[in-house]
């Protein structure tokens, strides 16, 4: 059972770019910044708009963020904590005051719409977070790890002859499960919390199985895990972003305090009073009370480049 009982697709002339843009835009006004303030720019895709220039130098052109350095992370589901990972680290280290993190995908370009193992499962959009300098607890934690030993489970092989997601469902689901669960696992030992200490969790929105196989396995109660993935579909590098936005927008985040993600990433965070972990297949934490600590701005997210506050309903 995946879960999605609707998605977004992107118009034909619609780019990640596209959808980056109006996220961005979002995100910046809720942080209370312009592009000026901008020091980096991250996108984390696998669907970029060329091969170069990068979707964030797109970006960068489009938000008017003249002179800012932008390039793209290609780390799949994974991206986005990937992103946030290294934004903090620029940030704790003072190389950065306001780094802008992204995941947008346009997946359907890449679905065989006669593959129903795959094209059922994936859909577009985008999400934005601006990750800032802060004497407020933020990111406790940032960790990552990836495991490439199995290539053929899920690919995208252009090179190899077939432009499109091959995925062997039963395996990706026994390894998203394992991954995630280790990957948060690793996220709470490191910060020294529990996992009834998690206020939120907010996985990679794979499919609802793997979400809820998940979350039961860290003894997380389903009252506590964000789910998205029934009006958005996997959306890949914008999964994360998408399901963060969402919660902070109804009201359910009003700050974090841990973060956490499926697939081989997680993250520990702090907003405002809650405890939020996102965990990927990546690792993803930043430790409270360490100076130069970086802490979460502001949070958007676009679906066929409309702002996430009035989400489209078109259907796949």
């Amino acid at each position: 059972m995946t879960g999605i009982r609707h998605r977004h697709i992107a118009a034909p002339d619609e780019q990640a770019s596209d959808m980056a843009l109006v996220a961005s835009q979002q995100a910046l006004s809720a942080a209370g910044l312009t592009a000026a303030d901008l020091d980096l720019i991250v996108v984390a895709t696998i669907t970029p708009d060329m091969v170069f220039p990068s979707t964030a130098a797109l970006l960068q052109a489009r938000l008017g963020a003249r002179h800012v350095g932008a390039f793209d992370l290609s780390a799949a589901c994974t991206g986005f904590i990937y992103g946030v990972a290294l934004a903090d680290a620029m940030v704790s280290k003072g190389a950065a005051r306001h780094v802008l993190v992204v995941g947008a995908e346009k997946m359907s370009r890449l679905l065989d719409w006669s593959d129903r193992s795959t094209c059922v499962l994936f859909g577009d959009g985008a999400g934005a977070a601006v990750v800032s300098a802060s004497e407020k607890p933020g990111i406790r934690l940032a960790r990552v790890h990836a495991d490439g030993s199995q290539p053929g489970v899920l690919n995208c092989a252009p090179n190899l002859g077939s432009p499109f997601i091959k995925m062997d469902g039963g395996v990706v689901y026994r390894f998203a499960v394992r991954g995630m669960v280790e990957a948060a696992e690793g996220a709470l030992e490191a910060t020294g919390t529990a996992g009834n200490d998690i206020d939120w969790f907010i996985p990679h929105q794979a499919n609802l199985r793997i979400v809820e196989g998940a979350a039961r396995k860290l003894g997380i109660t389903p009252e506590r895990v964000v789910v998205s993935v029934d009006r958005h579909a996997n959306t890949s590098a914008a999964s994360i972003p998408l399901a963060l936005d969402e919660a902070a927008r109804d009201g359910r985040i009003k700050a974090v305090e841990a973060l956490g993600s499926l697939n081989a990433a997680s993250s520990v965070v702090s907003l405002s009073d809650h405890l939020v972990l996102m965990p990927g297949l990546v690792d993803s934490h930043v430790h409270i009370g360490e100076p130069g600590h970086a802490d979460w701005e502001g949070f958007a997210a676009a679906t066929r480049g409309e702002a996430r506050a009035r989400p489209s309903r078109r259907h796949a």
